[in-house]
């Protein structure tokens, strides 16, 4: 069965998703709900920002320092 507009009826066909570093702009397109799986983000005042893999691998110290202490 086919849908009228050619197109897939499972949803299977995703509209690629932006992230931007929020540290250095570096942009990647996904078609995953997230970002890509070496980027990380963190939650500053409700807000996510994401960071791309150089950024993240740079900065990892820093990152770990913020985390609360029950992950250690």
């Amino acid at each position: 069965m086919t849908s009228p507009s050619g197109g897939s009826d499972d949803g299977s066909a995703t509209e690629p998703r932006r992230f931007v570093c929020a540290r250095c702009g570096t942009s990647a397109q996904v078609l995953t709900e997230g970002p890509p799986l070496t980027w990380t983000y963190s939650v500053e005042d409700g807000a996510r920002h994401y960071y791309c893999e150089t950024c993240s691998r740079e900065n990892l110290r820093s990152i770990e320092g913020r985390l609360d202490s029950d992950w250690w």
